[in-house]
């Protein structure tokens, strides 16, 4: 956490407790227990007035638990609860709201000022998010208006997340006519405060940063959000909380993808700081393995289980996901597993054996091929005159599958998925194979930055061998077999499947920047035919702009062919 005291004359002060949590969906008791502790932190530490993250009493993105009145009534139960234990110290959090007003929605995605053992106020979201993984439109109703809070004769503009994502000096495009921000200070707002539960990808950090950087220089107002941490499903939160002083420089900033209770004085009229923008996050290859160890930590946990358990081929997509689960759970916790068949190289066998030593992770060696001669056995008649093909060589992976799923049956590990999104996107991968399992870790992380985060890994000494990160990355489904027989370069593969997954260019647009056509067509041809596969899929975490998963919403059966 960075702070910095104050650097100007002030004529008010509020000294705010940023209340940086990670909450459980559905844990009502749980959340509000956590929520209690960091609060009474804050006020131990002088806080004058407390926040804590979006929808944080019920857990952020709810989706269609919403829908359920036993859900919304916890919640409100929750806000009840938690309201009795708070003292003088007003505390401000986030939760499910009944709307009474109809016609409308039955909900609103609210806050409430907690003080002196009651609800003392509320308010209302306004801008309602439905791009990407935001679905809330469906659930709430938008706030019609909105005004400050009063405390201690000061107005506190508390907005809540998508509220402050619309400024018009930042955002070429807006996508709301209303500008909440706006709103508050015609109204004499002198600090806003903002309530968030922001998901994480690749960049978001320093996006988030510069947008509430320009929204208090350009309104001259100080400014403090507070982020949820922690992962949910496929989302990940960052925290990353921030105090900004009237010139939109940094007060303050939480850590990442870590809970903290960041006390900070915002300083009503201005305070300069002296932190640089580009010192305040770590490396690129950091932020994305914090992310994926968060990621595969709270996605076990919450779901009740405590290990994990994964297929070791000596390969790099594997060894990465072995010292990421290891991070985030443990080395005792995670179960590696190599399974040897006719096809495999001795370096998959010794390369995972390094790798398990570097570790510590428990290891275990169950060669599939007496399986595999058994079912080609089975298979001799109906396959006798056909040539050898995929059919023979996604028997091995499934076996693996087969595997794998009965170890976690029999000791309760939860098994990962090693693929990543280079082969999601293109297909490569089998279903009932590779792609079997509770969770993908890596399913939004491109080939290339595969090996960028495992160099990260390495930089001080080798933890993944190599031989994993040299040698010509491989199936080893059948003789001689290379990812390359059948994909693109993955350098080349991965930049055309960024503009067209990612930034959701044409065929012409990406063969414009350079790229061989027949590649272009090829590789946008799999992607469409391989949606089949996806919509089976385990979940995968999402650290890209956009994921394959809830955030990308294509037809299986469909019959649009992109125009080259």
């Amino acid at each position: 956490m960075f702070q910095k005291g104050a650097g100007g004359v002030s004529l008010a002060r509020l000294k705010t407790g940023l209340l940086q949590l990670n909450p459980t969906i559905g844990a009502f008791a749980a959340n509000r227990e956590k929520l209690l502790a960091a609060y009474a932190n804050a006020v131990a530490r002088g806080a004058e007035f407390t926040v804590a993250p979006e929808l944080f009493l019920c857990g952020y993105p709810p989706r269609d638990l919403l829908l359920r009145e036993d859900f919304v009534e916890a919640n409100l139960a929750a806000l009840a609860e938690t309201a009795k234990q708070i003292g003088s110290v007003p505390l401000c959090v986030g939760f499910v709201e009944k709307n009474s007003e109809r016609p409308g929605r039955a909900l609103k995605n609210s806050a409430a000022v907690l003080q002196h053992g009651q609800v003392v106020w509320t308010t209302t979201k306004s801008l309602l998010p439905t791009y990407d993984v935001f679905d809330e439109d469906r659930y709430f109703e938008p706030a019609k208006k909105i005004e400050p809070f009063v405390f201690n004769g000061t107005k506190l503009g508390l907005t809540i997340c998508e509220d402050i994502w619309n400024d018009e000096d930042f955002w070429p495009e807006r996508l709301y006519r209303r500008d909440p921000v706006r709103e508050l200070m015609a109204q004499g707002a002198e600090v806003i405060l903002n309530l968030s539960a922001s998901p994480w990808h690749d960049g978001k950090e320093r996006t988030r940063l510069e947008m509430l950087r320009r929204v208090a220089r350009d309104e001259k107002i100080p400014l403090a959000q507070v982020n949820a941490v922690g992962a949910n499903d496929e989302l990940i939160f960052d925290g990353h909380s921030v105090a900004l002083d009237a010139h939109g420089e940094v007060i303050a900033l939480g850590r990442g993808f870590a809970e903290e209770v960041l006390v900070v004085d915002l300083n009503l009229k201005s305070q300069i700081s002296n932190l640089k923008f580009e010192n305040l996050f770590p490396p690129r290859e950091e932020l994305l393995f914090s992310a994926l160890s968060l990621g595969i930590r709270d996605y076990v946990r919450k779901c009740g289980f405590k290990s994990v358990i994964l297929g070791l081929s000596g390969g790099i997509d594997s060894a990465l996901i072995a010292v990421i689960a290891a991070d985030a759970l443990g080395a005792e916790n995670v179960l590696g597993v190599a399974m040897p068949a006719r096809y495999s190289s001795s370096g998959s066998l010794t390369d995972a054996e390094k790798l398990v030593r570097n570790l510590g992770i428990r290891y275990e060696v169950l060669p599939i091929e007496p399986a595999f001669n058994a079912v080609e056995a089975q298979l001799q008649k109906v396959f006798a005159g056909t040539r050898p093909n995929e059919a023979e060589e996604n028997i091995q992976s499934r076996l693996r599958g087969v595997t794998l799923m009965a170890l976690s049956n029999k000791f309760g590990g939860l098994v990962l998925t090693t693929g990543n999104k280079s082969e999601m996107a293109v297909g490569y991968c089998t279903l009932y194979g590779d792609m079997n399992g509770a969770l993908a870790p890596i399913a939004d992380v491109l080939k290339t930055d595969v090996y960028k985060i495992s160099k990260w890994v390495n930089r001080a000494r080798e933890i993944i061998p190599n031989d994993s990160l040299t040698k010509p990355p491989s199936a080893e489904l059948r003789p001689g077999q290379q990812d390359q027989d059948s994909l693109p370069p993955y350098e080349i593969l991965d930049a055309v499947l960024d503009l067209y997954v990612v930034k959701n260019l044409g065929k012409a647009e990406i063969v414009s920047r350079g790229f061989d056509a027949a590649v272009v067509n090829d590789v946008v041809n799999k992607v469409t035919f391989s949606e089949y596969k996806r919509r089976q899929a385990a979940p995968g975490l999402k650290v890209s702009p956009r994921a394959f998963g809830m955030g990308r919403r294509i037809p299986v059966a469909q019959k649009f062919r992109p125009a080259a």
